[in-house]
């Protein structure tokens, strides 16, 4: 037995586990929630107790300290199913927020947050997105102005994720408005502070469930403690912290292309057209051969991408990279599975429109597409 074979038989195993929640606690409700635009806070709080949120964070701070593979699965397993809107948030709360508290915070930051974050009592967000900057973060106006030993807040930001539950919010706001990139600040918000409101629960053409907030600050009380990493240094903290980011956005786009497919030859092995099954057409067998192949092909770079990751040697191009190429396919991959449906691919009450109308996002968030060339191309040639 190699050393590997223990952990893929205990990731295995976990993949069980992951897969029997989803199906004792989200199956029945899904449907529910996506018409109600959120997830109840109380799946979270299961969540928690189930073990199945920030695993990859040490003991000491409420996670389990396992390995990054087991955080990655969950994603996996509730994209595959078409649970995206659950795999979003999941995403931000355990593998976006929760790594920026343990890589930037204090030893107060740490224990205020993480142990809350890893039961479910305290969700996170991350407010970067303004009204006026999106992908160009420099641009943002949200400003954090001296007001004593701390600061005052102001501004608004919106497309949040989790912004309707989430009880802390990373913000990224101007301390220095005149020293460009070394001119901004991430703070830990507190979402009961005086001046905190939530905007509406926005309205999307996919990932229902998803909640995605506007979040205003009118003259927010921060202490010096909110202050996470380095007062200045804000620009550089998100550009350390992408690499997992658009890890993550892959991990998730592989796994739903993957539960697509699936999905896809399970009905043309079923639905007939002209007295034969629709699967020994010679333009579908040959459609789900070329599917498979993009799948695999992508399959095989993101796990090149994770292992880069775990060794610490994931940079920002190669990590632009892993989300240009597998948000592209993806979005190739589920649009060629809803064409194999025919009409009924575009009825709402079949999976594969949901699967669909959440894809398409995946090409915007996490850095637009655009973006994530422009991003390798000055890794190659320069500016």
């Amino acid at each position: 037995m190699t050393a590997a074979e223990p952990l893929a038989a205990e990731l295995s195993d976990w993949r069980d586990t992951v897969r029997r929640f989803l199906a004792d606690e989200v199956e029945p409700h899904y449907e529910k929630w996506e018409k109600d635009g959120i997830v109840p806070k109380s799946l979270y709080l299961k969540l928690g107790a189930a073990g199945l949120l920030c695993v990859d964070m040490p003991d000491e701070y409420g996670g389990s300290g396992a390995p990054l593979e087991f955080a990655f699965a969950i994603h996996e397993e509730a994209a595959r199913l078409g649970y995206m809107s659950l795999c979003s948030n999941m995403m931000m709360h355990s593998d976006i927020v929760a790594p920026y508290i343990l890589h930037l915070g204090s030893e107060a930051q740490k224990q205020k947050y993480l142990p809350k974050m890893a039961s479910g009592e305290c969700f996170g967000a991350l407010a970067m997105t303004e009204p006026g900057a999106g992908s160009d973060l420099q641009a943002i106006k949200t400003s954090a102005t001296p007001h004593g030993d701390g600061w005052r807040l102001n501004g608004s930001k919106t497309f949040i994720t989790n912004g309707q539950h989430a009880g802390v919010v990373i913000v990224a706001a101007k301390t220095d408005p005149k020293a460009g990139a070394k001119g901004t600040t991430l703070f830990l918000v507190d979402t009961d502070l005086p001046g905190f409101r939530r905007g509406r629960n926005l309205d999307k053409i996919g990932m229902h469930a998803a909640d995605t907030s506007e979040l205003f600050f009118d003259d927010v009380p921060l202490g010096p403690d909110a202050v996470l990493g380095r007062v200045g240094n804000g620009f550089g903290h998100l550009i350390d912290e992408l690499p997992r980011e658009r890890l993550m956005l892959a991990v998730a786009a592989v796994a739903h292309a993957e539960g697509a497919l699936e999905r896809t030859i399970a009905y043309v092995r079923e639905r007939k057209a002209f007295g034969q099954p629709v699967s020994s057409f010679q333009n579908t067998r040959f459609e789900l051969a070329k599917i498979k192949t993009d799948v695999e092909v992508h399959r095989a770079y993101y796990e090149k991408c994770r292992r880069l990751y775990a060794e610490g040697r994931l940079d920002v191009p190669t990590a632009a990279m892993i989300k240009l190429a597998t948000s592209e396919m993806e979005g190739r991959v589920v649009d060629a599975c809803l064409q194999l449906f025919g009409g009924y691919g575009y009825m709402t009450e079949y999976p594969i429109s949901r699967y669909w109308t959440d894809a398409r996002i995946q090409r915007i968030y996490g850095g637009t597409n655009e973006i994530m060339k422009e991003v390798i191309a000055r890794a190659l040639v320069g500016r």
